[in-house]
């Protein structure tokens, strides 16, 4: 660099070091901006989703014999797809509306997928005995044909409510 231009040098620099982390920072809170939010079918309240898969599905196994901590009675409420849901959603952050969510969140259930842990599966908190294996099993005993209408009724459930 030219002797004239010398001065400059220490004042360019850190006018480049701004305006980088200007660029950085207003990309940090773009991608921020873009945080993924629920979609509209996910203000479907879980309650109110499981009841409709199970009448959509009625032969669908319940396996709501599980023992509440908290009243110590039967949690009728705290059924298989319920659990499903919870999982889905709030366990691994899937959206509800896509088929392959649905079917990547029964793969983890046949082990084919995802490994799933018992001490953060839905109901191990608030039931006296973890559903978990339970749920798995009687996922595995779905027939294919069983699992597909599963997804099916799950998509059909959240897609109805946007």
């Amino acid at each position: 660099m030219n002797q004239k231009f010398l001065f400059i040098q220490p004042i360019l620099k850190p006018w480049l070091a701004l305006t980088i982390f200007t660029i950085v920072g207003v990309l940090v809170l773009a991608l921020h901006s873009l945080n993924i939010q629920p979609v509209n079918g996910q203000i479907l309240t879980n309650t109110d989703a499981w009841r409709q898969v199970y009448q959509q599905l009625p032969d669908l196994p319940k396996e709501n014999q599980y023992i509440s901590k908290e009243t110590g009675k039967v949690a009728e409420n705290n059924t298989l797809v319920s659990r499903i849901i919870n999982y889905h959603v709030y366990g691994k952050g899937r959206p509800v509306n896509f088929r392959l969510d649905w079917k990547l969140t029964l793969a983890d259930y046949l082990g084919a997928n995802e490994i799933m842990y018992e001490f953060s599966y839905p109901g191990n908190d608030s039931l006296k005995k973890n559903p978990f294996e339970g749920d798995r099993a009687a996922i595995k005993r779905l027939t294919r044909k069983q699992r597909n209408a599963l997804v099916q009724a799950l998509v059909n459930t959240f897609s109805q409510s946007r």
